[in-house]
């Protein structure tokens, strides 16, 4: 059975029929599922009841894993899966559900905000690649917004002005956004802040993007009031509705995204209540965006 793409969008999304992840994939396979994510910058496969280790098989087809690390305020005596794979679930190390007010709750309630997956590390993500063990009777859905179609829609004098722009990207910035400013002196370490350019361009098809993360927090050069307002505009202006595909997680989904592509966020459900177990391998980009030099 060759592989199929269904469109689910007008402008993003993918939906994948004639691929069994649990099994090696033909060089064909692998080039199909790449072409798919040109175009449609997500993914998404169903019913893929698959093991950590045959997720993490399936990843390496399209690229180096990325460890991890260093993005999150996690322990590495608190984990409970292998560090190629990020933990994006609600549970501590002895699968209890996180009490609410427990740091490492209030630090994930980050993943609620618009972002791109490592956007914070020198060297971005290139796809993120998350599936669904256990997922809430209601919430948690994942929107994943096009951010070349948005580009496409900035008026000529805002496709200028973005054109060259430089933005410093932080964990820091993102978790503060909800309140939450107090890191140790080895996370502000860890999370110290990386220059990202604002405007990427598709190694592949060419297709100009905007870089936006809840994770920017100033431009470089620009007063951070004025950077600042102005990011949230292009946010607004990047989450419209006509870009945004609204992915309702089915149990044993996986869905991959260009992180190059798309800015996404995960919905509220009822987190003390209930269990969503999500794993996620994420595929290291390629090089840094811009030359990366100390933040000032």
């Amino acid at each position: 059975m060759s592989v199929t793409i269904r469109q689910l969008h007008p402008v993003i999304g993918g939906e994948v029929s004639g691929v069994d992840l649990r099994r090696p994939l033909t060089p064909d396979e692998v080039a199909a599922i790449e072409a798919g994510m040109d175009k449609y910058a997500v993914l998404v496969f169903h019913d893929q009841d698959i093991t950590d280790e045959q997720q993490v098989a399936f990843s390496r087809n399209f690229g180096r894993i990325e460890l991890a690390v260093g993005g999150n305020i996690t322990k590495p005596t608190e984990r409970r899966i292998s560090l190629e794979l990020a933990d994006i679930s609600n549970l501590d190390p002895a699968g209890k559900i996180y009490e609410r007010d427990d740091r490492r709750r209030m630090f994930n309630l980050g993943n609620q905000l618009w972002h791109s997956d490592s956007s914070f590390r020198a060297v971005p993500a290139k796809y993120s690649l998350l599936s669904a063990r256990a997922i809430p009777a209601r919430g948690g859905n994942t929107e994943f917004a096009d951010m070349r179609a948005a580009y496409d829609a900035l008026d000529d004098e805002t496709k200028a002005e973005v054109e060259n722009l430089i933005c410093e990207h932080s964990l820091m910035y993102s978790r503060g956004l909800l309140g939450f400013t107090e890191f140790t002196d080895e996370e502000r370490v860890m999370f110290k802040p990386v220059r990202q350019r604002l405007v990427r361009t598709h190694p592949v098809t060419e297709r100009k993007s905007l870089f936006l993360a809840s994770h920017a927090g100033t431009i470089v050069g620009w007063p951070m009031p004025e950077a600042r307002a102005f990011l949230r505009d292009l946010v607004e202006h990047a989450t419209q509705r006509q870009f945004v595909y609204a992915h309702q997680w089915r149990l044993h989904d996986l869905v991959m995204w260009d992180n190059r592509q798309t800015m996404h966020r995960a919905r509220r459900y009822n987190e003390t209540g209930e269990v969503r177990d999500m794993r996620r391998t994420t595929i290291g980009g390629e090089g840094p965006t811009v030359e990366q030099v100390q933040a000032a």
